[in-house]
């Protein structure tokens, strides 16, 4: 069987470093990464051509968009495809922090998730795309128990008699 895939979708080149986060955790899970440019306002045909060309791939696969300001990349994503779309904005100086309303609210029977980490986003990705790929789902889960262990021996660290 051949590597699940994970998407990734930026609206310009500003958001390259954000993307780079998210492709980096998300190769940790064992998925294929891409990472395209595509603008839901400036080059609408273009990010169509993309979508329908991952679109005809039939690997399980996740759509992560990157877009700040107005999102229109996650909703025009979303209503253009069948896979999970998850909307991680950037930061944003101009905003004091992601500029996270317009990718809350989306018009009735657009859905992507809004998820504001990289590396989170990248998880969300790895746990929708375990759910049929045992490499994967094995991997969320030793991420999951090595969170927990640190977790565990941080507390007996504390001194604590328990």
């Amino acid at each position: 069987m051949t590597q699940p895939l994970v998407i990734i979708l930026m609206g310009s080149k500003a958001d390259e470093a954000h993307c780079a986060k998210i492709a980096e955790a998300a190769r940790g899970f064992e998925v294929e990464v891409v990472t395209r440019i595509g603008s839901a306002h400036k080059t609408a045909e273009h990010a169509l051509s993309l979508l329908r060309q991952y679109e005809a791939d039939p690997r399980p696969k996740v759509y992560i968009t990157v877009a700040g300001r107005s999102n229109a990349l996650s909703g025009f994503t979303d209503g253009a495809v069948s896979a999970p779309v998850i909307a991680c904005p950037p930061t944003s100086e101009s905003f004091g922090g992601a500029d996270i309303y317009s990718s809350l609210r989306m018009p009735s029977g657009i859905a992507p998730a809004v998820v504001l980490e990289p590396a989170n986003a990248a998880l969300l990705a790895a746990k929708i795309l375990g759910q049929c790929d045992a490499k994967v789902k094995a991997k969320v889960i030793e991420f999951q128990q090595k969170q927990a262990e640190k977790i565990i021996k941080d507390d007996r660290g504390m001194g604590a008699e328990g």
